[in-house]
């Protein structure tokens, strides 16, 4: 979890500040283990709260999860949207690509989109899903300034990503050839830190 869920020691958190820590264990817990295999009781105990208290706040797992890819859906558009402005295309598309790769600092950010991106069967979670990747098309396309092809690449990169993330590849660097050339190759400038941010297979999540 970020620092921004570190309550300030001796300091009792507000409701909206309960609200928020729980979501970003969430983010790290659906992320580590998808929709059906995660519990309430388990984002609890990643969140220091009591079951019961996530319940009263969220209602449903299913209403946590909505929450959860909510907020990373915001937390990732922002990212892009900090990133310069101005007509050098393939500048903001490096910053934009840096900025993705700086939200691992938000474990299961990368991983929980990808659980939703599966979930389009489920009759309340696949809407939401769907909305999201299009409005992420959307900004590319319309805010960023992306053509078709360079919106469905920079796309691309993202999920290959998520990928690599999500089967937790950085143990397998130094290691196995072909995965340390793929990491090699796609972070050229950053493999460093993509190697201490990106979760571990001995992690919880």
């Amino acid at each position: 979890m970020s620092e921004k869920a570190i309550p300030d020691a001796g300091r009792r958190l507000s409701s909206d500040e309960r609200r928020e820590q729980i979501v970003e264990a969430a983010m790290a817990v659906f992320g580590a283990r998808g929709y059906v295999g995660t519990t309430t009781d388990e984002v609890a105990r990643a969140a220091s709260v009591s079951q019961p208290y996530v319940v009263r706040l969220f209602g449903t797992k299913e209403n946590l999860f909505l929450a959860a890819i909510g907020e990373a859906l915001q937390r990732l558009l922002a990212a892009f949207r900090a990133a310069p402005t101005g007509e050098d295309l393939p500048a903001r598309r490096d910053a934009m690509g840096a900025a993705y790769l700086g939200l691992l600092e938000v474990r299961g950010l990368h991983q929980i989109l990808s659980h939703a991106f599966l979930l389009g069967a489920h009759p309340v979670i696949g809407p939401c899903a769907r909305d999201g990747f299009a409005e992420v098309w959307r900004y590319l396309r319309h805010e960023a300034g992306f053509s078709a092809e360079e919106a469905q690449k920079f796309l691309a990169a993202g999920m290959l990503i998520n990928t690599m993330v999500g089967l937790r590849l950085t143990d397998e660097y130094g290691k196995d050839a072909g995965m340390t050339e793929l990491f090699d190759e796609c972070f050229p400038a950053s493999v460093g830190y993509v190697l201490d941010a990106a979760p571990r297979v001995d992690e919880l999540w």
